[in-house]
Formats: C-alpha cells, structure tokens, sequence
C-alpha cells in the first residue's frame, strides 16, 4: 500500500480521503480475516532513521521505534528480536548483503501502514525491513528483487501466518532535500541526523502542505504523475512479472514517475517474498492518481495461491 504524510495534514478533499480510506477498510478487513502472527514491512525512510553517515541499501531492524512524524506512533514498536535475527542471517547465507539495527528508527513509511491497518502500529509483532527509495546511490532494482526472495525463503520456514507490507507511493516526485541541492539545515539533517525542532518540523509540514496545494493546482517544478506507468507497474506485480524490474535503470525510474517512485522497490521486495512461496494471486486493487498527495496511491492484496 502506499502511504503519505498528507493523509493526516490539510488539504486533500474529503471526497479523496474517503475513497482512499474505503480501499484501506478492504484491505483492513483482508488482514483482520487473515489473522496475521507475524508482519513483515518492507518500508523507505525519509532522512529520519537513515543518514548518509551511513546509509545501507537494506536494513532489518531487531529492534524500532517510531519517531512520531505527521502525527504517527512514537515509541518502540513489537519487534521480536530473536526472529529478526534469524531472518537477517538467513538473508546473508543468501548471498545478500543485508545491514541490522538494534535500535532503528522509522517514520511514517512504517508506521502508517501498520496503524491504517491494525488500529496501534504495536499491534502485531513486526520485522521492519528499511529499503533505500530515496538517497542515491540506490542499489539495482534486481537486487531489490533478491532480497525479497530471500525474506520469502526465510518467512516460509516458520509455520507462521505471516503478512508482508510493501509500503510506498508510485509515481512521486516530492520536495525532498538531496546531497546537492540541500541548504546547509538540511544538509546536516540529511547526512549527520541532526534533529530537527519542534519548529522546523512544523515548518517542513507547512512546506509540505504548499507544495501539495501548489502541485495540485497545476504549478510549482515537481515532476508531473505518471498513471501510464503506474498501472503498468502494477500490472506487472499482478501478473507475476517480476523478474522484469532486473532490466530497469534507475535514472529511467526517475525519468518517468519522478525522483521518490523508487519508493515502488518496496513492492518488488514484498511480491517477491510472497513468489518465493510459489505463485500468487492479487485480490482487491485500488489505484488513484492524487495530485493533492503528490502521488500516485495504490493499494492491493494478494495471497499464495
């Protein structure tokens, strides 16, 4: 499923909110009927967990907690550290070079899935999986493919009824600071961690909410969306195409749904862990182009067939 920030700030129409929030109550109910006892997300950061001090392509978290931006959980979430662990050195023996933190921090790519779809981001016991979606470098989008493949491998060893969240926009071109075009504030943000105030967090959302409006109005210098793409993506996911994304570049990624539609390797991880298991069949599917979430939002289901 996607997630964004403005779902909790000003702006987008009731009319948007309540179509979005009818596709999650699907999928709510999906995962209620599921009755998952483990979750496994595959989720971005936005220069809150992940610093380039160091910035792996991939990191399993023994342990996390949220650090509350726009309005989500703040505080530990329920992450079975010796299951995480497992994982994490089942990921490796795969040939995959996989970072672990045993004090990760996630933002709202996390949290807000977990809470749209249990009510308390605590609810469950959950693996949090960090895919880099936004700070270039980025790895190949084939290694993103294996790395899910071998979460999959790892998760059907269990003999759990496990639920595996992908969590990120589409096509996503949002204001977002990189190495050479952030003011020196950002610039430690962004690569040293340095928090950020109560006021220059208020200030970011009040920035966030501009460029939405002004987006959504037809202005400002954010790439446009992209729907053609994606509804090919998730064509591709729902035909079980996967193996298709090992020929994709990453400035082609770029070119044609904006700098953050990275963001969708968080899907190729999550449908290939669930491949890993044998084939797979989509169920509900949700897609809208919203201009007032910069972003193309989509939401789907799937099960091992």
């Amino acid at each position: 499923m996607s997630h964004s920030p403005l779902l909790n700030l000003p702006g987008p129409s009731q009319e948007l909110l309540d179509d979005i929030e009818g596709a999650i109550a699907i999928a709510r109910d999906f995962v209620a009927a599921f009755d998952p006892e483990l979750v496994v997300t595959f989720s971005p950061d936005h220069y809150n967990g992940f610093f380039y001090r160091t910035m792996p392509p991939f990191c399993i978290g023994t342990a996390a907690q949220g650090v509350g931006d726009y309005g989500t959980h703040k505080g530990p979430l329920n992450v079975p550290a010796d299951l995480a662990t497992d994982c994490a050195r089942s990921v490796l023996d795969a040939d995959v070079d996989v970072a672990i933190s045993a004090a990760m921090d996630v933002d709202h790519g996390t949290v807000q899935p977990l809470q749209k779809l249990f009510g308390d981001a605590t609810a469950k016991p959950v693996i949090p999986v960090f895919i880099n979606s936004v700070a270039a470098p980025l790895s190949p989008v084939r290694r993103v493919r294996v790395l899910g493949a071998a979460v999959g491998a790892y998760l059907a060893t269990l003999g759990k009824r496990v639920l595996v969240v992908g969590s990120g926009g589409l096509s996503l071109d949002p204001p977002v600071p990189t190495l050479a075009t952030a003011p020196p504030a950002a610039l430690e943000r962004i690569v040293h961690g340095v928090p950020m105030s109560t006021e220059q967090r208020q200030a970011r959302q009040t920035a966030v909410i501009e460029a939405a409006r002004e987006f959504a109005s037809g202005q400002g210098r954010l790439a446009p969306l992209n729907p053609e793409w994606d509804l090919a993506f998730l064509d591709l996911l729902d035909t079980g195409r996967l193996a298709e994304v090992d020929g994709w570049d990453n400035g082609w990624i770029a070119a044609q749904a904006g700098n953050s539609a990275h963001e969708v390797r968080t899907w190729v991880a999550a449908f290939s862990a669930l491949a890993a298991q044998g084939h797979y069949e989509t169920g509900s599917r949700f897609y809208r182009a919203a201009p007032q979430l910069i972003a193309g939002f989509a939401i789907r289901t799937a099960v091992c067939s």
